[in-house]
């Protein structure tokens, strides 16, 4: 898994590199497309046209590399649907953290970055 780091700018850049693999990741908003996708993941990813690298991201659940590659948050959000898991979750492999030491430290007031 890719080291988690502070923070990730969306530029517009960044977002067109991230175009298909963001058509992927909000199209699992709909239920028949997540059970598409959960049936054969690298077929689904075929046909958006992702990279191997992306596709790679999506299918390991490298959720830093997502948004490396382009991912918004919101959209690499739908793909947590498909694995029945939390924003927590998501947010913990942001931080490079577990869920329940991400847990942990947001019921101790969150995390000092001053």
């Amino acid at each position: 898994m890719t080291q988690a780091r502070d923070n990730y700018v969306l530029d517009l850049t960044l977002a067109r590199r991230g175009y298909a693999l963001n058509r992927l990741l909000g199209s699992l908003m709909d239920v028949a497309n997540r059970q598409r996708f959960s049936r054969d993941e690298a077929a689904y990813c075929a046909e958006y046209g992702l990279s191997p690298e992306q596709r790679r991201a999506v299918m390991e659940r490298d959720w830093t590399q997502l948004l490396e590659l382009g991912a918004s948050v919101f959209y690499a959000f739908k793909l947590t649907m498909v694995d029945r898991t939390s924003m927590q979750h998501l947010s913990a492999a942001f931080t490079g953290m577990s869920p329940e030491e991400f847990a942990a430290v947001m019921r101790a007031g969150g995390r000092n970055f001053g």
